[in-house]
């Protein structure tokens, strides 16, 4: 294994007005057991103790680096993450949420089993938690390995496959010409993953917990199941983006017409509907009766919940 350690991991983390949450995350990256990684930490404006908090860090372990997010990058989780990918030195990329518990193994297992089966990102499973973190880790090293490629794009836009911008290591050649959307403040990580996805790139999964998430109302995920007007509008513009990089490579079938049809609904907006059946060349007639059913939705759906119940 030591011999691995001369190929560097740049673990990339935003944070904004974390400092009750940021000092658990950065000890369980201080505990890897995999050393030869650098962790950019990118302030995106918070206002908050963060940096007295980090200090500690910061004088005790070089290989911690603050940085203030600059202006030409715009607010928000996406452009602190295009700073980072700009900064980062190390062969891999993996992001890190700054309120999250991370497994002592994680990098170690990731590096030795990408390098081991020569692919460009490696994909884990993610368990989540809210308020202490309580969990026991599982030291073994008795995990299956999958291999993914682009037949398992329709998998993670539907969700049956989760691509958690926190449950990917990628190598950096992966963001060569690639950067996440700035102007989303939801969804980017699957809107800029999807990209990825269709390019000449092959990785594996494996079914191993190497990361853990709080779950907490002030989370990005958090406000948009509270119905947050921004998370969703950008959950809407994410989608309109997916849909563009489906159609490049010509991917529609019935499974994802069911989804985004399903999709506009819950989401209240029939331009994803209208889009998805425009690129995929949709009938006239399915283009009348989706509209009609997209306006009858909000009289229907009660009774759908209904039906469920029996």
């Amino acid at each position: 294994m030591e011999n691995l350690y001369i190929t560097n991991v740049s673990i990339i983390m935003a944070t904004y007005n974390r400092a009750h949450f940021i000092e658990e995350t950065l000890v369980s990256i201080q505990n890897q057991t995999y050393k030869n990684w650098e962790c950019i930490i990118i302030d995106d404006g918070g206002t908050d103790n963060t940096l007295e908090i980090l200090q500690p860090f910061l004088l005790k372990d070089n290989r911690f680096k603050y940085l203030k997010r600059p202006s030409n990058h715009i607010k928000g989780l996406p452009g602190c993450r295009n700073f980072g990918i700009d900064k980062a030195k190390g062969e891999y990329i993996i992001f890190f949420d700054d309120d999250d518990i991370i497994h002592p193994d994680n990098l170690g297992i990731c590096v030795a089993t990408l390098v081991k089966f020569k692919v460009d990102y490696i994909r884990y499973l993610r368990e989540v938690f809210i308020q202490k973190f309580s969990k026991k880790f599982d030291r073994s090293s008795d995990f299956n390995v999958s291999p993914l490629n682009f037949l398992d794009l329709e998998k993670m836009i539907i969700g049956k496959l989760p691509f958690n911008s926190c449950q990917v290591l990628w190598k950096k050649k992966c963001f060569k010409n690639i950067r996440f959307n700035e102007q989303l403040m939801y969804a980017e990580e699957w809107e800029c993953y999807s990209r990825i996805l269709i390019s000449d790139v092959k990785g594996i999964s494996i079914d191993k917990t190497l990361f853990f998430g709080r779950k907490h109302e002030n989370s990005n995920t958090g406000e948009y199941k509270n119905r947050d007007n921004i998370r969703i509008k950008s959950h809407i513009s994410a989608t309109l983006m997916v849909l563009d990089t489906i159609a490049s490579v010509n991917l529609f079938n019935n499974t994802l017409k069911k989804f985004f049809i399903r999709l506009g609904l819950e989401l209240h907006s029939f331009r994803i509907i209208k889009k998805y059946l425009n690129l995929s060349n949709a009938k006239w007639f399915d283009k009348i009766k989706y509209k009609i059913g997209f306006q009858l939705y909000p009289f229907i759906k009660p009774l759908f919940r209904l039906k469920s119940k029996f």
